[in-house]
């Protein structure tokens, strides 16, 4: 499953489910908990489940997020849109690979109701937002049932512990963010799963965001979340490699494809081994 791009829309929301329909990303997420108000929590979930009988062809993936296990409403949301159509939910405010384990027991059921083939509803999970999250990122290798994308968040960390910020100056993470990004990265591979990065929060700032992203992908991530419609194009670029990447990819593969027992290759004076190959491997995968 290809996820470089996943954008949030509110779950109560027709106009905006209509721009982030045709914002170009890989992904949406129905919201039904952070971006929906109190008073709106019924509303928008059946308003979800409502887009989910439209039955119209989509270039994306139908995820929703549903709301935590500690609100009490989790399990009702599901029921309102576990159907078909629906492609996955984002688990948040995860304490770990248990909690996934619960939702794909009550997925089983529900998937069975609606007349789905076992298994087709997809899990990705916000894995640090919890302090006793961070102790359990470990649990999700190997991976529960369904699991195929593990991200972080910072804002809910942040008020879970007491932070009053999480931000230097100069806009980096404090280092207990740093952590947590470094440790979803480090979860999501051992899992073998796609690590997506945590959104970026100022929308009018496309080349900050771009900068953001380059880093991300140097580090190991796929892609990220997107919080605006604007943010998808930019975040879709970044996360895709560039023709002279596929060419070079293309090239080693070739060459190792061509010398099965080598363990190292020579191509245009440089040396590569078999870590540039699972490299270019990847490289292949995302193109």
């Amino acid at each position: 499953m290809k996820l470089r791009s996943m954008l949030f829309v509110p779950g109560d929301s027709e106009r905006k489910f209509a721009k982030g329909s045709a914002a170009g990303a890989d992904a949406l997420i129905l919201d039904l908990e952070d971006a929906v108000a109190p008073s709106m929590k019924d509303a928008a979930r059946a308003h979800v489940s409502g887009l989910l009988d439209g039955g119209e062809a989509r270039s994306w993936r139908f995820f929703v997020r549903a709301n935590p296990f500690d609100t009490g409403m989790t399990f009702d949301d599901m029921a309102a849109v576990v159907k078909p159509g629906l492609d996955g939910l984002l688990i948040p405010k995860a304490d770990g690979a248990d909690d996934l384990l619960r939702i794909g027991q009550e997925l089983d059921r529900l998937e069975s109701r609606a007349g789905m083939a076992q298994g087709t509803v997809k899990l990705a999970v916000v894995a640090t937002e919890t302090a006793r999250a961070m102790f359990n990122l470990g649990s999700y290798a190997p991976p529960p049932p369904r699991l195929v994308a593990i991200t972080w968040g910072a804002e809910d960390l942040a008020a879970a512990i007491g932070a009053t910020d999480n931000k230097e100056p100069d806009g980096s993470w404090t280092f207990p963010y740093q952590v947590a990004r470094a440790q979803c990265l480090f979860a999501a591979t051992a899992a073998e799963v796609l690590p997506l990065d945590t959104l970026y929060a100022d929308f009018r700032d496309p080349e900050g965001l771009e900068r953001d992203c380059r880093r991300a992908r140097r580090d190991g991530f796929v892609g990220r979340i997107a919080i605006h419609p604007d943010q998808v194009a930019v975040i879709n670029r970044a996360f895709s490699p560039t023709p002279e990447q596929i060419a070079e990819a293309q090239a080693i593969v070739n060459a190792f494809a061509a010398a099965p027992d080598a363990g190292t290759i020579g191509i245009g004076g440089k040396m590569y081994d078999i870590p540039h190959l699972k490299a270019a491997r990847r490289t292949l995968a995302g193109a």
